[in-house]
Order: structure tokens, then sequence, then C-alpha cells
């Protein structure tokens, strides 16, 4: 799971909240982050992976909405492999971890390991909640037609510059002046958890209203491209709509848990001993949220895979396919055709005209056929409503 208790756990003088969390169950816990993290790595990647009988020419070209979908879920991947890998070298060498952070200690490397690898997990997550958040802003300017895929460049800069900024920011502060003498104080440790939570906090405030524009002006669009509002494409801007929705519902049960017991271990902090039974029930519901935390965490990467595509299917197509080249396909169409010039053509200026008169057409199509990625339905209905399949 990601949780900045992953990076406070490193300081020998860790509060007694962290204490609590972390020692609760540590085999049990490990196992259960080992498990769903293999599971959602394994279905993610099935789900990505090409199926028997996909049509390659038929396959949407390339979009910033797309690239930012791929980049989430790797981002997804590369953190479940980090969980993997720190949850089995927990169980596998409890000896190694029981000197993490010692006081005075001369062995760097359990402290290296406990500082490196939350910090790997940290980064690809919170940078995958600024990938979101870009995937809400493109999906916004796409439909105002401000966006395409020179802006990748600009997300790539904002997402892993601000990811890596407050990663190193949060994680200097927290570990002033030294990982072996870290300061005391929740003001100390405020910081870094801001840092931490600020991108989830984002996507869950921001996310949905860009969502809520972009269906209001995919509506509008739909309503400009011929004048009229069928049910195809009212049926379209709700199938763009329902998506927007199971994007926000999946981030939303995934992460609530971290803010749940993030909360509970802050308040169990104020208090002058978190051992009082008053606080058995607020000690309880935080050991609860964590172990839901090390399992929805990780499933995060398969259940967007499964809001952005849909179930792909288990028939994967592992087979290496030959591309074919542009001019090869241009030299087969016009096999057995006179080598000539041909006559002038007249009809070709009254093309030209109508060609003219369907470019917005075409690019309100292009929209929202990014918006629909990975729906085969809305494509199809999308491109029978169209002027171009009527052939206007």
């Amino acid at each position: 799971m990601a949780s900045p208790r992953l990076e406070t756990y490193c300081c020998p003088n860790r509060d007694a909240a962290t204490q609590l969390v972390m020692n609760f169950q540590p085999e049990v816990f490990c196992s259960v982050c080992i498990g769903s993290a293999s599971i959602s790595l394994l279905l993610t990647v099935l789900q990505l992976l090409p199926k028997k009988g996909q049509n390659l020419r038929k396959m949407p070209k390339a979009s910033s909405s797309s690239t930012i979908l791929l980049l989430i879920s790797i981002c997804d991947i590369l953190g479940g492999l980090g969980m993997i890998f720190r949850s089995s070298v927990w169980l596998g060498f409890p000896g190694f971890i029981a000197n993490i952070s010692v006081v005075n200690g001369t062995d760097v490397w359990p402290s290296a390991f406990c500082v490196g690898s939350a910090m790997w997990i940290q980064l690809l997550y919170s940078a995958g909640f600024w990938w979101l958040f870009c995937y809400a802003v493109d999906s916004y300017l796409v439909v105002r037609r401000s966006a395409g895929l020179s802006t990748i460049v600009l997300y790539h800069m904002m997402t892993w510059g601000l990811a890596v900024m407050l990663c190193v920011e949060g994680i200097t502060l927290l570990y002033y002046p030294s990982l072996s003498s870290c300061e005391d104080g929740l003001e100390h440790a405020v910081p870094h958890y801001i840092t931490t939570y600020a991108p989830l906090l984002l996507v869950l405030v921001v996310n949905p209203i860009l969502f809520r524009r972009t269906v209001s002006a995919v509506a509008s669009l739909l309503k400009g491209r011929q004048g009229i509002y069928t049910e195809n494409e009212r049926r379209l801007g709700a199938e763009i709509q329902i998506r927007f929705f199971k994007i926000m519902l999946v981030f939303v049960i995934c992460w609530s848990s971290n803010i749940i017991n993030e909360s509970l271990l802050f308040y169990l902090e104020m208090q002058p001993d978190i051992n009082e039974m008053p606080l058995k029930n607020i000690r309880s519901a935080a050991l609860i949220t964590w172990i839901i935390m090390g399992v929805l965490n990780p499933m995060q990467g398969f259940l967007f895979t499964l809001a952005f595509y849909g179930w792909t299917g288990w028939r994967v197509d592992l087979k290496w396919r030959k591309r074919e080249i542009p001019w090869e396909s241009m030299s087969s169409s016009t096999v057995g055709e006179n080598a000539y010039p041909s006559p002038v053509n007249y009809q070709s200026n009254i093309h030209d005209s109508k060609k003219i008169l369907t470019t917005d057409s075409q690019q309100t199509d292009e929209a929202i056929s990014m918006l629909s990625e990975g729906n085969t339905s809305g494509d199809d209905r999308l491109t029978r409503s169209s002027p171009i399949y009527q052939g206007w």
C-alpha cells in the first residue's frame, strides 16, 4: 500500500501511531499486500495485452488521452512491483528488517532499503495521481479543441517534475537533520503528509469539476454537429459521462481508506496516551482501515483498466505481426491500374468543397472518439451518425 507512514517508520524515533499500525500483524499485512498487488499486476497486464481477433487496422490512432491512460497503468504496475518487492523482503528477511533505523546502528542498508522502497512506491503513485489530473485537463481541452499530442510533453514535465519535487521536499523535511535523528513532533511530519496527499486531494476535488464541464461541452458539440440531438448522440454523451463516473468511483474506493486512516492516526497522535481504553474503538478502526489500504491501493491498476477499457477478455494474442509498410499498401492498391495520367476529374472540385464543409464535423468526431476510446459500441454509433458515414 502507499502511505506516508512507510517513510515515517524509517525514523528511529517514530511516533506511537506509526508504531501501532506498522507492528500490527506485519506478516499478515505484507502477505495481503503481496497477494493484492500480484493479482492486480497480472490482471492489468492481461487487460493491456493485444487480444486474438483484434483488427489492428481498426484500432484508433494514438492520442494524448490514450497515451495518458497508458501511463497511468504503467505507474500502477511499477508501484505494484515496488509493493511486492518491499513486502517480500519484509517477510523473507525479518532479521534485516529488525535493524531498520536502529539508534546508533552501523549497518546502513536496512535504512536505505526502508527509505528507497517507500520513496519508490510514493513517487509512482503520486505520479499516477498527477497523470489522472492531466487526463481530466486533457479531456476538457480536447473538447475545446485546445489540446493534442504536442501537449503530452507539457504533461510529462508537469507530472514528473511535481511528483519528484514534492517527494524530495517531503522526505527532506521529514528526515532533517538526518535519518538517524529525525525531528520529533507533528509539526515536523505535517509537511511530509501534505506533499504526499496534495495530488490525491487535487484529483478528488478538481477532477469531478473538469469531468462535469467536459460532459457539458460534449453535449453542446453533439447538438451542434448536425443541428439535432438524436438518441445516438444522447446515448454517446451518457456513455462518456458514465466512463468519467467509473474513473472517479474507482479512485474514491481505492483511496478513501487512506484519508480515513490518516485522520484516525493523527487524532491518536494528539492524545497523551494512545493505549487508553476510551481510544480502543479508534485504534481498532485505524487498524482495520490499515488492512483495507493494503488490499485496495494495489488494486487500483486493474480497476482503472476496467473503467478505461472495460473487460477486454482472456484470449491474448502474443504472435508477432508484421506491420504493413505504407507504400506497400499504396502499391498493391494500384496494381492493374493505368500508369498513364488520368483525365481531369471535374467532380474533384465539388468534392473538395464538401470536404471544407465537413471539417468541423470531422474535428468534432475526433474529439468525441478520443473521449470514448476503448468503447467500441460508442465509436460505432458515432461513425454511423456522422455526416462522413452518411456520405454528406
